[in-house]
Parts: structure tokens; sequence; C-alpha cells
């Protein structure tokens, strides 16, 4: 059975890393694991940018004498994420962040090499359990910021966000990023922000779904996450798929998605197998461990989504638009592809429709349902209920004084 390759943890050719051990795919019922694991590089250095570009052309080419005209996506590296802006649509093409449980400042994994692995309703409880972070970087002490490094005429603008409606949308939330003042700081940047709509999605259901993401790390050594606006075909009246919608700014220049998706790889050790050197399997170094590999994606569409609504519904390429399955390929309604370990194709819906290569297919392959292996649920917490009921309360004090 051959090892994984080099899977596109990043678009664009980045990869994230996976922490001190090697994504080895479990042996096979047939054989051992004979291939040495492939060990995935590093991200680039904090801060760096890349752009893609120019391409030349055969004989010196006369159309493009004057540069590749473009489209030019600017990979951005921060401290907590790495980037893609697309200058089109004035956001985010997709953001990728790798968080742990040190990265967050949780209590690690309950289970760690050479210990017994926690029974799954166990593991399923303490990925419920609230484990609220150490404070380190401060969120009072940031501001939303254009990013200086994209062009001007490219650039999302603080005034394009003015009255428009919508609120300036993280992707990679700053709760992610409290490792430094500066890695939070970062997060704040328009180049990390998408137009959101307020209350019921950004300020509510999305950000439980951005905090399920980090309680995995309870459970898991290494989660991943990609974050992409996306725009989704809607089937109108007459049959006919169309993707409709807004743009805000004066002049319009900031689009806003009509979905958002948070797919998922979480990796932990697997001690279903050997996880030191032996006799019988050379190919497992006492450096190196075998990984459990689980994947998830969820496809939320950006508008006001209810507390109680069940967070798996967001899994399936049928529920998420009517039509929207058989638009893609992916069968009649209400038929749901799968691998052949269960995964479901909302992995794919989120590709086709972003136009990204986020997993090879191998990866895919060997993962399993994020949701079979955890519990996927949101804990619903209003902050910003309980900061508007704070003033009220005081000026009815003060009335009453």
């Amino acid at each position: 059975m051959p090892t994984l390759g080099p899977s596109l943890l990043f678009a664009a050719g980045l990869v994230l890393g996976v922490g001190t051990g090697a994504l080895i795919p479990r042996p096979t019922k047939e054989g051992k694991q004979v291939q040495p694991p492939v060990q995935l590089p590093p991200a680039p250095p904090s801060g760096e940018r890349r752009e893609v570009g120019p391409i030349r052309t055969p004989a010196g080419g006369v159309v493009l004498q004057g540069g590749f005209p473009g489209p030019t996506p600017d990979i951005i590296t921060r401290k907590a994420y790495t980037a893609a802006y697309d200058r089109r649509l004035r956001h985010p093409a997709w953001t990728a962040e790798h968080l742990t449980a040190a990265s967050l400042s949780r209590t690690p994994p309950p289970s760690a090499p050479g210990v017994t692995p926690v029974p799954l309703e166990s593991a399923r409880k303490a990925d419920t359990d609230p484990l609220p972070p150490v404070a380190r970087g401060d969120r009072s002490r940031s501001v939303f910021m254009e990013d200086e490094g994209i062009p001007e005429m490219f650039r999302a603008k603080l005034q394009d966000y003015f009255r428009s409606g919508y609120d300036r949308g993280h992707m990679v939330p700053a709760a992610d990023a409290k490792i430094s003042q500066q890695a939070m700081d970062e997060t704040f940047y328009l180049t990390n922000i998408a137009p959101q709509v307020g209350d019921g999605f950004n300020r509510h259901y999305w950000a439980y779904l951005e905090d399920f993401c980090r309680r995995l790390t309870s459970n898991f050594e290494d989660v991943y996450v990609f974050t992409v606006p996306l725009y989704m075909p809607k089937r109108d009246a007459d049959g006919k798929y169309r993707v409709t919608y807004e743009v805000i700014g004066t002049p319009p220049s900031v689009s806003v998605p009509t979905h958002f998706a948070k797919v998922v790889l979480a990796t932990r050790p697997d001690f279903s197998y050997p996880q030191s050197p032996s006799p019988q399997d050379k190919a497992i170094t006492s450096r190196q461990t075998v990984k459990e590999l689980a994947m998830g994606a969820f496809v939320l569409p950006n508008k006001e989504i209810p507390d109680e609504t069940d967070l798996r519904t967001f899994i399936s390429p049928g529920k998420l638009e009517l039509g929207l399955g058989v638009w893609l390929g992916l069968g009649s309604m209400g038929q749901v592809k799968t691998s052949s370990t269960g995964l479901m194709d909302v992995v794919e819906v989120v590709e086709r429709v972003a136009g990204l290569q986020l997993f090879n297919e191998d990866l895919k392959g060997k993962s399993r349902q994020l949701c079979a292996v955890t519990q996927c649920q949101v804990i619903v917490r209003r902050f910003d209920d309980a900061r508007k009921e704070i003033p009220a309360q005081a000026r009815k004090n003060s009335r009453q004084k």
C-alpha cells in the first residue's frame, strides 16, 4: 500500500506541517507498510508574501510583452495563518491555519504515545466540554486595518464596509491567534475579512462553528482548517441556475459571498497499530507515529441560521441548495456520493465551486468522517446579547436612582 503523497494542505503549492509525526497510512491486512513516510515541508517564514507570475511566452510573446496581466493571487503568510487574497472579489480566496492545544493554550489531547486511547464516549464528551483558552493576545487592542501590501486599486477599504449592513467577518478568527498580540492583530487585516451577515451568522452560528474547530484540539493533536468563501448557484423558478450576490462599497468593490465553508483535517495517533519500531514493521521509526485521519467540511449559507440548527445539516451536498447535487454531477437529489471510507463529498463540492484542490484523492480516501469519530455539535453562547443587556440594565438602574 503506498504512502501518502504530498497532500495539498495549502493551495498554490503551500503545505502545512503535521507536527512531529509523519502521516503514515494504516497497514493493510494483506501486507505491511514498507515504504518510508512522506514528510511534509514546513510553511514559509511568517510575513512572506508571494505573487504568481509573470509567465514567459515563446519568442518573447508580443501580446504579453507588457507583463502577465493576471489574475494574480497574493499569497500572504502571517504568524497564525496563510491566506490567498482575491483581487477581483477583494476578500480572501481561502485561508488556512494549523490549530493545536498548545497554540490555543488548551489542555493537550488525553491520549499520548504509550497511553491507552480514551474511549469514544469520553472523547466525544471532551469535544463538547468548553475549555476557554488562556488569553495572550488582547482583542480589545486590535483594530481593523487595510492591507497596504495589496495594490491600492485592488485593496479592500475600511470605508467599503461602512453602513453596508454586513459585518467584517474574520476568515481566521481572532480567538485562534492568541499566541501573541501581533498574531491577533494580523487577523484584523482586511485580507482576512469578508462581508458576513451579522445577527444570526457572524456573531452567532459562524462563531459557534469556529469554537467547534478549536474544541477539536481537545481530542486531536493537529487540526488543519481551510476557510473558503463561496459563490454557489441557486436554481431559479425557470429551472436555470444563477449565481447572484451583492457588492458593497462606494464604488461597489467588495463582493458578498453566498456561502462560507470550513474544511477540516484532524489527526491523532492511531493506537490500534504499533507506535515504535519493531522487527515486523521497520517503516515506523521511534520519531514517527501512525496517524488516524479525520476529515469534514461544513458549508453554511451567508444568512441568519437558528441556534438550534444541527451542525450536521451542513455536511450533505443534497441539503445545501435544491438541485445543487445534480448541477455538480454528484447524483440525483437525495443521493449523496461517499468515498470508500464514507466521507461525504461535500469536500468536493467546496473544491469544485471554489476552483481549489484542498486535498488529494489519496488523503481523502484514507480519512474517516469527522462526525463519525467525534460529536459534531455546536455550543450556543450568546455573548453579544449579554453585552447588550449590561448597558440596558445600567440605564435602568440609573433611572431608578
